[in-house]
C-alpha cells in the first residue's frame, strides 16, 4: 500500500472502507520519544490525510485478517486494547505492535522469500517502484505515499521514470510504424 510503519501500526478498522475497497490514512502510532512514556496517536506526516485504494487482493487479506483477529478476540478472555481501540494490527491479546516486532516479522518473510534483508520503510520505495512500472501516473502515487508535493515524488524516482520515458518512445515508436502503413504519419 505505500504505507508508512507508524501508518500501518496506527491503522483502525473503522478507516477500513471493504464496501468501497478504501483505506482512510489519517493518523499514526508514535513510539514513545524518552525512556518511560507511552506509545501515542499523532498526525501524519505533513498533516495530509489521504484514501487510497489498495488492490482486490491486498482488501481480500485483510477481510481474512479481520475475521482471524475477532476469533482471537472471542479466545483471549484478556483481550485488552489499552488506549487504541480498534486497532487492524494488534498482538495476541489486542495490544498494539511494537516496531521491533514489526520489523522481526518483515524479516522473517523476506528470508523465508529468500531475499536479502531490507529496512521497512524500503517497502515504500518498492511499491512506488512498482506503481511506476505498472504505469501508474505520479500523481497517484505521490498521492498514495502521502508526499507533500508530486515534486518531491519525482525527486525520489526520477530514474524509474527516466527509464519509463524510453518505454514510452518506444511505445510511440510503434504508433508512428502503425500509422505510417496507412500513409497517415
Amino acid at each position: 500500500t505505500g504505507m508508512r510503519e507508524g501508518e500501518l501500526l496506527g491503522l483502525q478498522w473503522s478507516c477500513v472502507d471493504f464496501k468501497r475497497g478504501t483505506v482512510r490514512v489519517e493518523k499514526q502510532l508514535q513510539r514513545p520519544r524518552r525512556k518511560g512514556d507511552e506509545f501515542y496517536f499523532s498526525s501524519l506526516k505533513n498533516d495530509k490525510e489521504r484514501t487510497i485504494t489498495p488492490a482486490p487482493d491486498v482488501m481480500k487479506v485483510l477481510r481474512e485478517h479481520k475475521r482471524k483477529q475477532n476469533e482471537a478476540r472471542l479466545k483471549a478472555p484478556l483481550w485488552d486494547c489499552g488506549a487504541f481501540p480498534d486497532l487492524v494490527f494488534t498482538n495476541e491479546i489486542g495490544g498494539h505492535l511494537i516496531y521491533a516486532y514489526l520489523l522481526n516479522q518483515y524479516k522473517k518473510i523476506l528470508t523465508a522469500a529468500g531475499l536479502e534483508q531490507r529496512r521497512f520503510h524500503d517497502a515504500r520505495h518498492t511499491y512506488a517502484t512498482l506503481s511506476l512500472l505498472a504505469g501508474d501516473d505520479i500523481k497517484t502515487i505521490s498521492a498514495n505515499l502521502g508526499h507533500a508535493t508530486v515534486a518531491f515524488t519525482l525527486d525520489q524516482y526520477a530514474h524509474y521514470v527516466d527509464t519509463m520515458r524510453e518505454v514510452s518512445a518506444g511505445k510511440m515508436q510503434a504508433l508512428i510504424d502503425s500509422l505510417n502503413r496507412y500513409n497517415l504519419g
